[in-house]
């Protein structure tokens, strides 16, 4: 029998989906599919290519995170198998929620395969995550320096706070790299010894992280309309605060979470307008590549499946 532990994250995840969708529809009960069209349909093709090169700059990026956990780990494995193995990961697991779980089964099922073992996965899992943080914390903490006004649209505190919490988070980044450099000693957690990565390592983490969510936001950037987009920053950080929300919501894809949030931080633009920006997310960082994750899935246990028959002697069967 099931605990009941493994049931909380899917009854939050899907409550979220339940909870965000109501207020999503009481946000957008007003606008028609028609505008909707009418929105995507003014995108300009240049726009549209844009979107598209930043998606594939952030999968690019999303396939460094395991390149730079995999040199943590002195393993060496072919940058093909690693961005393959990277996509179809991030693919899954944004769509599908409690992205470090999902994250962690597909990675193992792969990485198994080039003779990693479950704890060097695990650290691979755990590193990938910190990137990203990383990135979310140096980036989130850059946007309130310079637009301190940016959370206003969500809670009504004085800028001098956003400066505070900004310096705060970049000080954070920063006590991280000195610790890389000077090579403090690891720290203990439950008996698990963490240590700070090489210093080549915490690099390489803060520039693949910012590279990924900036890809991530650009393609929203990109599918705005010049008259009604506030600028790559303040986009930027709306989705930071977005993403965040919709990452500790478990909701599957930050369905109707991560839309809630934009719309609700952008209230001087046409609804239909970002409606059709975060269509084309979808689309491109989350529909396209879950397809084809799905069939490289398929092909890759396909194979696994015909390995051993390929390996059974003739005539008999293999013991």
């Amino acid at each position: 029998m099931k605990s009941v532990r493994s049931y909380i994250w899917p009854v939050i995840g899907l409550a979220a989906v339940v909870f965000s969708a109501f207020l999503l529809y009481r946000e957008i009960r007003g606008i028609s599919f028609e505008e909707i069209g009418d929105s995507l349909y003014a995108i300009p093709a240049h726009r549209w290519a844009l979107a598209v090169g930043a998606t594939l700059a952030a999968y690019g990026a999303l396939a460094w995170y395991d390149r730079i956990a995999l040199l943590h780990l002195g393993r060496r494995i072919s940058w093909p198998f690693i961005a393959l193995c990277s996509f179809t990961t991030y693919a899954l697991s944004h769509n599908i929620g409690a992205s470090v779980l999902s994250g962690a089964v597909v990675r193992y099922r792969a990485y198994s395969t080039q003779g990693l073992a479950a704890a060097e996965i695990g650290i691979l899992v755990a590193l990938c995550s910190l990137t990203f943080a990383l990135g979310s914390i140096m980036l989130g903490g850059f946007v309130l320096l310079v637009h301190p006004e940016l959370p206003q649209r969500f809670f009504d505190i004085p800028p001098w706070v956003s400066i505070v919490a900004g310096a705060v988070m970049l000080a954070l980044v920063a006590l991280y790299v000195a610790g890389s450099w000077l090579q403090l000693r690891p720290l203990t957690v439950a008996g698990f010894r963490i240590y700070y990565p090489r210093l080549k390592v915490v690099l390489r983490q803060l520039i693949a992280a910012p590279l990924e969510i900036l890809g991530a936001a650009a393609i929203i950037f990109f599918a705005l309309p010049a008259h009604s987009n506030p600028g790559f920053i303040i986009v930027l950080g709306i989705f930071l605060a977005s993403f965040s929300v919709a990452l500790i919501s478990h909701a599957p894809g930050g369905l109707g979470v991560l839309e809630f949030v934009f719309l609700t931080a952008m209230p001087d633009s046409q609804t239909a307008e970002v409606l059709a920006a975060l269509i084309v997310f979808r689309l491109f960082y989350l529909l396209i590549p879950l397809a084809i994750a799905l069939v490289v899935v398929v092909l890759f246990e396909r194979s696994q499946l015909s390995a051993p028959l390929s390996e059974a002697p003739p005539g008999g069967e293999g013991r």
